[in-house]
């Protein structure tokens, strides 16, 4: 993608006069009241949920159980991530805390989230350096799709199809990273995050084949893993899927590399809820540290300062948004369904 606005629009003040005004309304001051509130809801939503585990026992209506743990691990993620970012509080300690303790909860790696999702930051939607778009089995953009070979390259020629299908498996791969990222001690705390996530393996298993009987117990796995793997691929995939990619001849600056590459998606109270402030994409990828609160009211103001500079700023509806990260997808498959050499 090149950049094609007058040279008037990428000085590098544009950034520095957008965060003056977002300072000036208090939007990056720590909302910890907000917090809390998330923390006790989250707390007694476990607390419900396993409650209802024990009272329903060996019973395959525990399948809508595994179904609300999904939903309630997607929001303890949400937080890890929010902690990542040091949304919570100022301190990096006290943010690591809420996040290792979170991770631990679903069963992952906070050290090795934090690293990769930092570089997603850094360089969104870049074919090079964003690992968030360089995966195996899809491609996001021609050249992507270009060097796909063997199994890889059939998956892309019908990503389109097999988008949602493969999101099933988008839990199991995040255990899995992040527990070859601990053995292989690529994180800064190995020993206490491999705690956790034996912590976690050991007493979600005891727990659920102590209750269940077998094949009770891994319908649930695999029912709260595959739901899980969906809520979580359904609240990241919109933001950036389907936005122009960037490669190493872009010399866009930092505010346009943030917009132009992001979608918001609209909705009300509830979709703030069930994204965890990621339908905020825009305002998040210009200031990663924002509370989740203070995404909201930021959107008006750098929605205003776009119009007034002219920079294109997208948002959809969330079935819109998963159209249109189709659509891509299709789009970027068609070469390889129409026969294209693989390259030499």
């Amino acid at each position: 993608m090149t950049d094609t606005a007058p040279a008037s629009l990428r000085r590098g003040s544009d950034f520095a006069e957008l965060s003056r005004v977002i300072r000036q309304r208090g939007l990056l001051q720590r909302r910890h009241a907000s917090y809390i509130v998330k923390f006790a809801v989250n707390a007694a939503l476990m607390a419900l949920g396993w409650t209802a585990f024990a009272v329903l026992g060996a019973s395959w209506w525990q399948l809508l159980t595994a179904v609300f743990f999904a939903g309630l691990s997607g929001q303890l993620a949400f937080i890890g991530h929010d902690a990542g970012h040091k949304q919570i509080f100022r301190g990096r300690r006290a943010n690591d805390i809420v996040g290792y303790l979170h991770a631990g909860l679903v069963g992952l790696s906070y050290g090795w989230w934090v690293g990769k999702h930092n570089r997603h930051h850094a360089n969104p939607n870049h074919e090079d350096h964003d690992p968030d778009i360089n995966l195996a089995l899809l491609a996001f953009s021609g050249q992507q799709a270009a060097g796909k070979r063997g199994f890889s390259r059939w998956t892309a020629k019908y990503q389109a199809f097999l988008f949602f299908p493969m999101l099933a498996f988008e839990g199991l791969g995040l255990h899995n990273s992040s527990i070859r990222a601990v053995l292989r001690h690529e994180v800064k705390v190995s020993p206490v995050e491999g705690a956790l996530l034996a912590a976690h393996i050991v007493g979600y298993l005891t727990g659920v084949f102590a209750v269940l009987s077998p094949l009770q117990a891994i319908a649930f796995i695999a029912v709260h893993q595959g739901v899980w793997g969906i809520y979580m691929g359904c609240s990241f995939a919109p933001n950036h899927k389907g936005m122009p990619t960037l490669s190493a001849a872009d010399k866009t600056d930092y505010l346009r590399k943030q917009i132009l590459t992001s979608r918001n998606i609209r909705g009300g109270w509830l979709v703030d809820f069930l994204l965890g402030g990621l339908n905020y994409q825009i305002e998040h990828h210009l200031f990663p540290s924002m509370p989740r609160a203070n995404l909201r009211h930021a959107q008006v103001l750098v929605r205003e300062f776009c119009a007034a500079r002219g920079i294109p700023y997208r948002q959809s509806g969330a079935f819109s948004s998963y159209a249109q990260v189709l659509r891509h997808l299709h789009g970027v498959g068609a070469p390889l369904r129409a026969g294209m050499p693989a390259p030499g």
